[in-house]
C-alpha cells in the first residue's frame, strides 16, 4: 500500500537569509495539491527540494517513510520554461527522459506518452517549430515518460497566453484523471489552482515563509470548467484573495486544515451570528 508523502520541519536558508521555515505538509497518494502565495515566498524553493535538486537546511521529506535528498525517477519535473533539447525533435527528447527508466528504448511507448498530453501529431518535429503551448505538452510527456509518482510543477503555464493555458489545464486534468498520479503544483494564479486543486496550500510571504492555511476544493473529479459558475466557487475564491491580502504577511499565521466545503463554513458563520442576535 502506498504511503502519503510527508514533509516535516522543512525549512531553506542562503546564508543568514531564511526563505522557508518549519513548512509541514502531508500528501495522500493521488491528490493535486497547489502551492499559491506571493512572489518570494519559497514556494518554488519547496518544489526545488522535493524535485531533489536542492537540499533542505532544517528537516525534510519521506517517501514510503525513507527521508530523500536527491532527484529520482520517481519524481517528474515540468518547469514553467519548457527547457528542450533543440537539436532533438519531440519524440526523442520524451525518449531521453523515456531512457532513464527504461533502459531499452520503446518509440511506441515514447508516443503513448505523448498522446497522453496531445502532441504525438508532432513527434517528429524541432522544439524551434512548434508553439510555447505545445512545447510545454513536450514537457509534460517528457516528464510522464519517467511513469513517476509524483509530478512536480512548477508553474508550468505561466509563459502562456490565457487561451494556451486553459487549454494546457484540460490537458492536465485529462492526464490526471487517467494516471492518478499524485501532483505538486507551484503557481499564482487563484482561479487555475481552484480549478486543478483538491487542496490549496497558501504560504505566508518570505523571509521564513511557511504554511499559513490549507483549504480543500469542494469539487470532485472529474471537474470541467462548468464548476467555474458554482457559487461554491466564488466563496473560495473570495477566501483565498482575503488570506493573500490581509493575512499573508502576518509573520505567524495560524494553519487552519481545511476539512469542511465552504458552504458548511459559511453555515457555521450564519448559525452563530443568528445565537448572537
Amino acid at each position: 500500500m502506498l504511503r502519503p508523502l510527508e514533509i516535516t520541519g522543512l525549512g531553506k536558508s542562503f546564508g543568514s537569509f531564511t526563505a522557508v521555515r518549519d513548512f509541514n505538509l502531508t500528501i495522500p497518494p493521488g491528490e493535486f495539491v497547489c502551492l499559491l502565495g506571493h512572489s518570494g515566498c519559497g514556494k518554488s524553493t519547496v518544489l526545488s527540494i522535493l524535485a531533489g535538486l536542492q537540499q533542505a537546511t532544517l528537516g525534510g521529506f519521506c517517501i514510503d517513510g525513507k527521508e530523500v535528498d536527491y532527484p529520482g525517477t520517481d519524481r517528474g519535473v515540468v518547469f514553467q520554461s519548457p527547457s528542450l533539447l533543440p537539436w532533438l525533435t519531440a519524440a526523442e527528447n520524451v525518449m531521453l527522459a523515456y531512457a532513464q527508466a527504461h533502459p531499452k528504448g520503446d518509440k511506441q511507448a515514447v508516443l503513448g506518452f505523448m498522446e497522453l498530453a496531445g502532441v504525438a501529431d508532432v513527434a517528429d518535429q524541432l522544439p524551434g517549430e512548434l508553439s510555447l503551448g505545445t512545447q510545454q505538452r513536450v514537457a509534460i510527456a517528457r516528464a510522464l515518460a519517467l511513469d513517476p509518482r509524483y509530478l512536480l510543477l512548477d508553474e508550468p503555464f505561466g509563459m502562456l497566453d490565457s487561451l494556451t493555458r486553459f487549454d494546457l489545464q484540460d490537458a492536465l486534468l485529462k492526464v490526471v484523471d487517467s494516471t492518478a498520479k499524485t501532483v505538486i503544483m507551484v503557481t499564482h494564479d487563484v482561479d487555475e489552482a481552484i480549478y486543478l486543486a483538491d487542496r490549496i496550500v497558501l504560504m505566508t510571504d518570505g523571509p521564513a515563509a511557511t504554511v499559513g492555511e490549507i483549504i480543500t476544493t469542494p469539487f470532485g473529479r472529474p471537474r470541467d470548467r462548468s464548476i467555474l459558475k458554482h457559487p461554491e466557487y466564488r466563496k473560495q475564491r473570495s477566501r483565498i484573495i482575503d488570506f493573500l491580502e490581509h493575512h499573508a504577511n502576518q509573520s505567524t499565521v495560524g494553519v487552519r486544515e481545511e476539512k469542511r466545503t465552504i458552504h458548511s463554513h459559511a453555515q457555521s458563520e450564519a448559525a452563530v451570528s443568528t445565537a448572537r442576535t
